[in-house]
């Protein structure tokens, strides 16, 4: 492992083609005149800022925290149609997630998505017969077109074959689906980049302090740049919030008697080293409407989650010893004991959904995208499901479009007239790309190692090669960071330069899988830290 004293010495010169600095970013927000700012960078600002700078217009991004650095980086990481949705009813909306999630795994981004084959056991006694189970997974299948196979039932021998540490006791059946998998910070980031390759001005980090008004209508929002102390300002024709779970707070800043209009759902999840290879997914149902999940994800097993309502201050969000005992009785439905001791736990993480106001059980409520106005012309909006975020973007944008009195203007390009599949940057065939980072090594040097190309491939697509290059030019850049971890350092130095990366949790939480790994030690850390000085 590289040490705190040999991390890569880069000088004090970024890459070639790297991102303006904070301080020439600040000086562009401040002097221009936006037609969009949209406040929050999670992936619903992400994706209306990249429709909207497809679309011509003058856009505008900040992030108090960092991008997807909350509920959008704490996800299940699962691109899918909604199983549990069949259960409502909801034909036509699982129907339209299916199509969403192939668009975006098969023509958008298929260097950051990949398929997952879906177990869901069936247990005598169990809240779901083997013959409703059977039918809803064919039907599921059908709804997206057969495009994953055919929805089955599965011999219990062979099921425990794939995943071996399945709970063989009790167990009837096993019915199989398909769905995708994905790493939600980087599928974020790469949308990021997206934007910005259309035009979008953005900058993480930047908290607002307060709201600009014209004549009594939001024209923008007074910032303070979190990394230096730095106070400017944004002026803007429309501001959008898309706060997420802070969507309220800055609702207030414009009406202080606005009233809510969402409520807080926690889900938790755990990750945890493997004990023996998983070849499926296992999705557990545990009462009529939840399901729990242990997803095979970066090499580690990714348990949850809760659905619980939550009255807390969103930046204080956290698992406690009761989510953790609850996720790992959950998976002790299917899964044995070995793979569940504690001392396999390696990270927890929860993420807050944004749910309609209103009563009733949050395992229940809508996962819908809720839009309001306010009173000084601000449009809030809230909710939704990563696997239609490409979705969300537009919508947001046709709602835009018909805002009384057009504050846009009208001379830009309609979101229904963009080019409806897009790719993020990257797009490339992973597996193509890893045998090309395999072959193409330096010639006097060591090749790369094959987990690094893997690693690289999916999490960067043709990208990959920017990396490769720099570590060919400094070996020391071509050096794990953590012997037990694939990535290398030249990812740090690259996400430094070109990823927007400020603090060490940018980049070993969401630019890389050290903190999920449980690999982030206190000299990784500070290792990180240095080079992001640089």
């Amino acid at each position: 492992m590289t040490t705190l004293q040999s991390v890569p010495a880069l000088g004090t010169h970024p890459a070639s083609g790297s991102l303006p600095s904070r301080a020439e970013t600040r000086d562009r927000l401040s002097k221009a005149t936006y037609d969009l700012l949209v406040i929050g960078g999670g992936i619903l600002g992400i994706s209306t800022a990249w429709h909207a700078a497809q679309s011509g217009l003058r856009v505008a991004l900040v992030d108090a925290g960092d991008f997807a650095g909350a509920t959008s980086s704490a996800s299940s990481k699962l691109l899918h149609g909604g199983l549990r949705y069949l259960q409502t009813g909801a034909v036509k909306l699982v129907a339209e997630n299916h199509f969403e999630r192939r668009a975006v795994s098969r023509q958008v981004a298929p260097h950051l998505a990949n398929p997952l084959t879906f177990y869901l056991p069936v247990y005598k006694g169990g809240p779901h017969g083997a013959a409703k189970l059977g039918a809803g997974v064919f039907a599921y299948s059908a709804l997206s077109a057969f495009g994953d196979g055919v929805g089955h039932l599965l011999s219990p021998a062979k099921a425990a074959q794939d995943v071996p540490e399945l709970r063989t006791d009790n167990l009837k059946a096993v019915a199989v689906y398909g769905d995708d998998q994905m790493n939600d910070a980087r599928m974020a980031l790469m949308t990021v980049r997206a934007a910005v390759d259309a035009g979008a001005t953005v900058l993480n980090h930047a908290e607002v302090t307060g709201l600009r008004f014209t004549r009594g209508r939001v024209t923008g929002a007074e910032l303070k740049d979190r990394t230096s102390g730095d106070e400017f300002g944004v002026t803007a024709r429309l501001v959008l919030n898309a706060t997420g779970p802070w969507v309220d707070h800055l609702r207030k800043m414009e009406d202080p008697n606005a009233a809510p209009s969402i409520r807080l759902s926690k889900g938790a999840h755990l990750v945890l080293k493997r004990t023996s290879p998983w070849k499926a997914a296992l999705a557990t149902p545990i009462d009529k409407y939840r399901i729990t999940f242990a997803l095979p994800w970066e090499d580690m097993l990714l348990l949850g989650t809760t659905d619980e309502e939550y009255e807390g201050d969103p930046g204080q969000v956290e698992v406690t010893e009761k989510d953790t005992a609850q996720i790992l009785d959950e998976a002790a439905f299917s899964i044995r004991d070995q793979q569940l001791s504690r001392d396999l736990i390696t990270y927890a993480f929860a993420g807050l959904r944004v749910l309609p106001g209103g009563p009733g059980d949050t395992s229940k409520a809508k996962r819908e995208t809720v839009v309001t106005e306010g009173r000084g012309g601000m449009l809030s909006v809230a909710g939704g499901k990563w696997t239609t975020f490409r979705h969300i973007g537009r919508t947001v944008m046709k709602k835009l479009e018909q805002l009384p009195g057009h504050p846009l203007g009208e001379d830009y390009e309609s979101v229904s007239t963009l080019p409806k599949r897009l790719p993020l940057p990257g797009i490339a065939n992973p597996n193509a790309v890893a045998h090309r980072l395999l072959v193409d090594g330096p010639a006097p040097g060591p090749r790369m190692a094959a987990d690094t190309a893997k690693h690289l491939a999916t999490h960067y697509g043709s990208l990959s090669f920017d990396i490769a290059r720099m570590a060919n030019e400094n070996p020391q850049l071509a050096e794990r960071i953590h012997p037990d971890a694939p990535e290398i350092w030249a990812q740090v130095a690259y996400a430094r330069d070109h990823e927007w990366a400020e603090t060490a949790d940018d980049v070993l939480r969401r630019r890389t899988t050290l903190t999920i790994r449980g690999l982030a030690t206190d000299e990784i850390r500070a290792g990180v830290e240095s080079m992001l000085r640089k």
